[in-house]
């Protein structure tokens, strides 16, 4: 695949003679409030989680209930969200329906002030690999958005991500798309007790590799519980780590793939990931439990 890049920032896929805009960074919003009757997580002032668990803990009834029924919230408030992507609407107005939804399900938005993100939701556009920060920035006909959402909701965390093409798009974003769908859900399929968790990232290889895609190597799954981001460490790439997954495990696969090279920088606001390439990405996740049969998705969203 290959592309220029024009001095205006548009890159000109010539493999289908359509043009999508790199994403830099625009005016961001003040902080949203929530009301006084939610449950808060301890971050919430100073932005500091706690200190992460030194091992994989398996959940207990209680505690699988609470976080499919904060999962299951969450898929539907992130389905709601994707459902509002169209040109014109800006990633700051996202943000807001997103804030609003969540705070109505008594739920507080994780991202909202954790180590400092200003925003409820993350949304990432064309070369934005992941923790975009939503804007004053339109869409556009053609752009690629990954929407994360995530909340805090009796005592526990729920955490899903989607990806949607705006307008029309061109072939290889649909790809880039289907590809990167098809990879989660193909990983998920192989989490089952007695199987080491390298299976997911070497599922999710095969797929890329044989659509021409690379994978970003630096974001990866993670345990989730009472915490948001725990022990297991999910890589998203071949590899021979990872514990051997034993029911009762709770944990995410969110796999970025790239369209061009495996490079990526930090832009100024500490936050927005980008491609060193200025190449579109897509990311799916889901909130899976291990359990003595089929994994279950926790996150279920289109």
């Amino acid at each position: 695949m290959l592309s220029g890049i024009s001095r205006r920032g548009v890159v000109l896929c010539k493999s289908c003679c359509r043009q999508y805009s790199v994403v830099g960074l625009d005016p961001v919003s003040e902080m949203r409030s929530v009301p006084a009757s939610i449950v808060l997580p301890s971050y919430h002032r100073n932005g500091i989680p706690p200190p992460r668990l030194p091992t994989v803990d398996i959940k207990s009834k209680d505690e699988i209930s609470r976080l499919r029924e904060a999962g299951h919230i969450t898929g539907g408030i992130l389905d709601k969200v994707m459902n509002m992507v169209q040109v014109g609407i800006t990633t700051d107005e996202l943000d807001r329906y997103a804030h609003d939804q969540i705070v109505s399900q008594a739920a507080y938005p994780a991202p909202l002030n954790y180590r400092g993100y200003p925003k409820s939701i993350c949304t990432s556009v064309n070369n934005v690999l992941c923790h975009g920060i939503p804007n004053s920035r339109q869409l556009q006909d053609g752009d690629i958005i990954s929407i994360d959402v995530s909340i805090f909701y009796k005592g526990v965390f729920g955490d899903c991500c989607s990806t949607k093409v705006v307008g029309q798009g061109d072939s290889t974003v649909h790809e880039l798309t289907k590809v990167t769908r098809d990879s989660t859900l193909a990983a998920i399929e192989t989490c089952k007790p007695g199987v080491r968790l390298c299976a997911v990232g070497n599922t999710i290889s095969d797929y890329a590799e044989r659509a021409g895609f690379s994978i970003c190597k630096e974001f990866i799954g993670h345990g989730i519980g009472s915490y948001f981001h725990g022990l297991p460490e999910v890589y998203h790439y071949s590899n021979s780590h990872g514990p051997t997954l034993r029911p009762g495990m709770v944990f995410t696969i969110e796999p970025i793939l790239m369209e061009g090279r495996d490079r990526m920088s930090i832009l100024a606001d500490g936050w927005t990931a980008v491609s060193a390439d200025s190449k579109r990405a897509a990311q799916f996740e889901h909130t899976i439990l291990i359990t003595d049969n089929e994994p279950e998705i926790l996150s279920p969203h289109r």
